[in-house]
């Protein structure tokens, strides 16, 4: 009945704030409107590219990365009985998130709906959705919702101290903006709400679901270029493209070995999490590096995520006194600061390293906040609960099987069973 009861509040609410938006001005829908006409010829990123061929493609661009996004939901999908959560999880903090930033966007910055525009929203909500794997299956299924709408003003803040307030911060590829603010404002959500019951979970996974894992790992890493170019200019692509690639091989190499040098075998959560450091270490130095140099630092980063996820995991949890659930900051974090301060070096400028650590700020405290808001309206949440979804989905199950009777007919003579 409350559950009944806070859904009908929310989509009240949600209702209230789509009236009060059809009845605002229709004049700067008619400006984005007409900034949106491309037409043929007109100068695009590049003197030798149109407008047209920009847009074209910077759409798939788009749909690559929301693509990623949804692949991030697999990558998180391991505990055999928390498949469809995280799934719902998933699309209910991008939805509310992409709103919150597109709104604040439009109507705070004046800024027009554009190919631009869609992909800093789309890139805003893969940023929450790696953030949420931090405290997956701790908290109640509607405040995805409420984590989504808090996060999305908090994403555009950390772009305008980045972009805006800083002069000279390099990172084309995101390793501060997105990797970054996903693990600390996670980890400024698990430290509010230290969910001790959580160190005691088994996390039991079965074949099937580590194998989601592996195929989202694998066309993450492939898809990975379209989203550390996403905003570049048309000649700037390429290269992009190549250190990307580059580093994620770099990883792919560093994380197989440190596996077997330290546990002698490989543990598949371990590499197929580690394996996409590179991509996330190469986010910044992505247009500073030549290809070699991409190599290495790709190199660096798979061997320190590895050995994050086996050392780091267990004691910052356990000083922290909470659980990363997913071990987002062993991927995120450590390959965010990794890139952060590769690319502060190969510059040779300090602007990247006030960059990381002014994130690192306002993420912990914006999270903290957040994580403050999911204690206090989560209400009682019982043990079996936490990492199900069970409570959460209408679920069909094959009747039970009947024993089969002391004799069966077959061809019409009866045989007992044990002669069958």
């Amino acid at each position: 009945m409350r559950n009944g009861l806070k859904a009908t509040l929310a989509l009240a609410l949600v209702i209230a704030c789509l009236a009060v938006m059809i009845s605002l001005p229709v004049g700067t829908a008619s400006a984005a409107g007409e900034e949106l006409l491309t037409p043929t010829g007109q100068e695009g990123s590049t003197p030798d590219t149109t407008l047209v061929q920009d847009e074209l493609t910077k759409w798939n661009k788009n749909m690559d990365v929301w693509f990623m996004l949804m692949l991030v939901a697999f990558l998180m999908m391991f505990i055999r009985k928390f498949e469809w959560g995280i799934a719902l999880a998933v699309l209910l903090v991008t939805v509310t998130s992409f709103l919150t930033y597109m709104a604040v966007q439009e109507f705070y910055f004046d800024r027009a709906w554009d190919q631009s525009l869609m992909l800093m929203g789309v890139i805003c909500s893969i940023t929450v959705v790696i953030a949420i794997g931090m405290f997956l299956g701790t908290v109640k299924m509607w405040q995805y919702l409420l984590v989504g709408a808090i996060f999305g003003p908090v994403f555009a803040l950390v772009e305008f101290f980045m972009f805006t307030y800083l002069e000279g911060v390099v990172d084309p590829g995101g390793s501060i903006l997105v990797h970054m603010c996903a693990a600390y404002f996670g980890m400024g959500v698990i430290l509010a709400i230290r969910e001790k019951r959580a160190f005691n979970e088994p996390m039991f996974t079965t074949t099937h679901s580590v194998t989601f894992v592996w195929l989202a790992s694998m066309l993450l890493w492939m898809l990975w270029p379209s989203f550390v170019t996403a905003l570049l200019p048309a000649d700037q692509v390429t290269w992009g493209m190549i250190t990307c690639y580059m580093a994620g091989i770099g990883s792919i190499i560093t994380t197989y070995i440190i596996c077997q040098l330290v546990q002698k075998k490989v543990n598949p959560l371990i590499y197929t999490y580690a394996m996409l450091a590179g991509p996330v270490a190469i986010g910044s130095p992505l247009l500073s590096v030549n290809q070699w140099g991409a190599l290495i630092i790709g190199l660096i980063a798979g061997a320190f995520s590895a050995l994050a996820f086996i050392y780091l995991q267990p004691w910052l949890c356990k000083k922290i006194g909470a659980l990363d659930v997913m071990g987002v900051h062993n991927l995120h974090g450590v390959g965010g600061w990794i890139g952060a301060l590769s690319a502060a070096i190969i510059v040779g400028s300090f602007t990247n390293v006030i960059a990381a650590v002014g994130v690192v700020v306002i993420t912990l405290v914006a999270g903290g906040v957040t994580g403050a808001i999911l204690r206090a309206t989560r209400g009682t949440m019982a043990d079996d609960q936490l990492f199900t979804d069970d409570s959460d989905f209408i679920k069909t199950e094959a009747p039970p099987v009947k024993a089969l009777p002391r004799e069966v007919i077959v061809a019409g003579d009866t045989v007992p069973a044990d002669q069958r």
